[in-house]
């Protein structure tokens, strides 16, 4: 009997590969064969790499698609179309039973080339409204899974939910002994806020502690940073680039968490019940995805935002105490949410739509 394979894909963030992270121990598992198609210069690849798992990565040529006119859409055109022959050869070569893309400008390529082939293609959106490459793939794919409910004329679409993975595994005597060198630092008569940014920290956040020291006169600050030189563990302050075993920890320490607007993290938050703070990405620095999800969250009573323009001590200030003084209003609502289903809820949902499309194959 042939053996299963699927081949993955997404990439150039880290929120373009966690959901992979997720589905691909459970194919191992089932005994299937991995494949992984993205750019070896990418965080997809390693991020991969740091997870051990089995999976055979194949590299491939992408270029960034614009919806503005650029004389570098040319030499990017180019590369898009070349990553499309290779991942023709790679897919003929493999010949699996589906592709599943996560989505990112690398994902356009096999996604098209899988189409080609006769390959069914499954594909999962997390945002309220699709980006560009989502776009695209959305015209090639059997299905796409969504965090949001998506307008009746998206026929292909159907709306999952968020996949969250909260994990609350016991403690090792090196992570408790950290978690308690971090307390004995911190004012127990004060509350803790958490920055986190995303995959990559946030700038914005990071330059926002370093020059409000004011901050630690009311609050307790553990900032997850994405940069390492600011590593420290001073009086009510606490700086670490990037944590692992550390991060639930870090997040149950915390009384309410500022975080960016990414999907991932804001319905990771929603699954802990965790008060939190959305300072989204603006238009100028996005497609404005952000902006409708911390609209989205806050009308839902999950949520307060501050516009980035806005974040201020003072502001930021008002809005945490707000958030402080109505706990049991927003984690009544958090608790209440039907937009949570767990990894394995997905992946068996997924098993199914790939049975249903191969029947008879």
């Amino acid at each position: 009997m042939a053996k299963k394979k699927i081949i993955f894909t997404g990439g150039g963030t880290v929120g373009h590969v966690t959901l992979n992270l997720i589905l691909i121990p459970k194919f191992l598992k089932d005994g299937w064969e991995v494949y992984y198609i993205g750019d070896k210069h990418g965080i997809e690849h390693e991020q991969i790499r740091q997870s051990g798992l089995d999976v055979n990565f194949h590299s491939i040529a992408t270029g960034k698609l614009r919806r503005y006119f650029s004389w570098q859409n040319l030499l990017d055109a180019f590369k898009v179309s070349w990553g499309v022959l290779q991942s023709l050869a790679i897919i003929a070569k493999i010949r699996p039973q589906l592709l599943f893309s996560k989505g990112g400008f690398v994902s356009v390529p096999p996604v098209i080339a899988a189409k080609c082939l006769g390959i069914p293609v499954f594909v999962h959106e997390s945002d309220l409204s699709m980006g560009l490459a989502n776009k695209i793939a959305y015209k090639f794919a059997t299905t796409m899974y969504t965090t949001f409910e998506q307008a009746e004329a998206l026929t292909k679409t159907k709306h999952v939910g968020a996949i969250t993975k909260i994990d609350k595994k016991d403690l090792n005597q090196a992570t408790t002994e950290q978690i308690e060198s971090i307390k004995e630092q911190f004012d127990p008569a004060l509350k803790t806020l958490l920055f986190i940014g995303g995959s990559a920290g946030a700038k914005v956040f990071n330059n926002f502690i370093t020059d409000s020291p004011e901050l630690l006169k009311t609050y307790n600050i553990i900032n997850i940073s994405g940069d390492k030189g600011l590593n420290s563990l001073s009086p009510n302050l606490y700086r670490v680039d990037y944590v692992t075993d550390l991060y639930q920890p870090l997040m149950d320490l915390a009384d309410v968490v500022i975080t960016r607007g990414g999907s991932n993290t804001i319905f990771e938050l929603l699954a802990m019940n965790k008060l939190h703070l959305i300072v989204p990405l603006g238009k100028e620095a996005s497609r404005g995805d952000q902006l409708e999800n911390a609209a989205y969250f806050e009308k839902k009573g999950y949520a307060q935002q501050l516009p980035e323009e806005n974040l201020k001590v003072v502001n930021l200030t008002e809005k945490v105490e707000d958030l402080l003084a109505n706990r049991d209003f927003y984690q009544k609502n958090m608790a209440a949410s039907t937009e949570i289903t767990s990894p394995d809820n997905f992946y068996n949902l997924l098993l199914q739509d790939i049975r249903a499309k191969n029947k008879g194959k």
